[in-house]
């Protein structure tokens, strides 16, 4: 099986950290491949669309030699991009679909983004100096203690790959005016919510599952950035999924026709 993962708003895929390299580990024969949005990453001079499919669209571009079928693994904003592919896939090409904090336009604006944030958020606006500007959105995204390691690896990030404010605010747009279309995309899902995510309401999390009847994991205390905060958490919920499913953690899955 080949996985896709999607992190979210202006975040790119090294700020995964170690969860890819511990997936890897933990199931041998599966691959792991994770992909930048448009305007982040490896494509963080190439302008950011403004809404989901158009998102979409440019990530599928990028897999275009990744064989199906896949699983999705997305974060916040990545999981709308996953939720709207997973939407508009043929049957049978998305296979499992792993959704965490994320929101649609099922929820109400003030559980998309809480009230309490946005002070927070105007405020790292104004922020000039870029390493403590990282620092406060990983004290905003995490709730565990602040870790100067990973300030320094953020920081490094964004000075290599910095994410242009047009391309932030594009995100955010596109995020805002997400809402999936009312069929269910597959009869099951995993669906993860952090109770101590503080920049989305994990009712959002909530209200999906139960709209589909997909499996629900709540997380205790982790942030909104919970495979940081948690990744051992995040990869046993996984494991724990696929095996009531009967999915091999490590036979490969036959090889089909490539992404088109």
């Amino acid at each position: 099986m080949h996985w896709i993962l999607l992190r979210g708003l202006t975040r790119e895929q090294a700020h995964w950290g170690v969860l890819p390299q511990r997936l890897r580990d933990t199931f041998p024969g599966h691959d792991f491949h994770p992909v930048d949005l448009p305007g982040t990453g490896t494509h963080f001079r190439e302008p950011s669309p403004a809404d989901i499919p158009a998102i979409r669209e440019a990530v599928q571009r990028q897999c275009q030699h990744i064989p199906y079928p896949l699983g999705l693994i997305a974060l916040s904003m990545g999981g709308m991009v996953a939720l709207d592919w997973a939407q508009h896939a043929h049957p049978g090409d998305i296979q499992h679909l792993v959704l965490i904090n994320t929101s649609s336009g099922f929820n109400r604006p003030w559980h998309r983004l809480r009230p309490k944030t946005w002070p927070t958020l105007m405020r790292l606006l104004t922020v000039r100096d870029l390493r403590e500007r990282e620092a406060q959105i990983l004290a905003l995204s995490s709730n565990r203690q602040l870790n100067p390691a990973t300030v320094q690896r953020w920081y490094s990030i964004q000075t290599q790959r910095p994410v242009s404010p047009r391309n932030a605010v594009r995100q955010l747009w596109a995020a805002a005016r997400f809402r999936p279309a009312d069929e269910r995309p597959l009869p099951d899902a995993l669906v993860l919510a952090s109770k101590g995510d503080r920049i989305v309401d994990w009712c959002c999390s909530e209200r999906l599952a139960e709209r589909w009847q997909w499996t629900l994991r709540l997380h205790p205390d982790a942030g909104h950035d919970l495979p940081l905060d948690d990744p051992d958490w995040v990869i046993e919920a996984i494991r724990d999924y696929l095996d009531t499913r009967g999915v091999p953690l490590d036979a490969p899955a036959p090889p089909r026709q490539s992404l088109g």
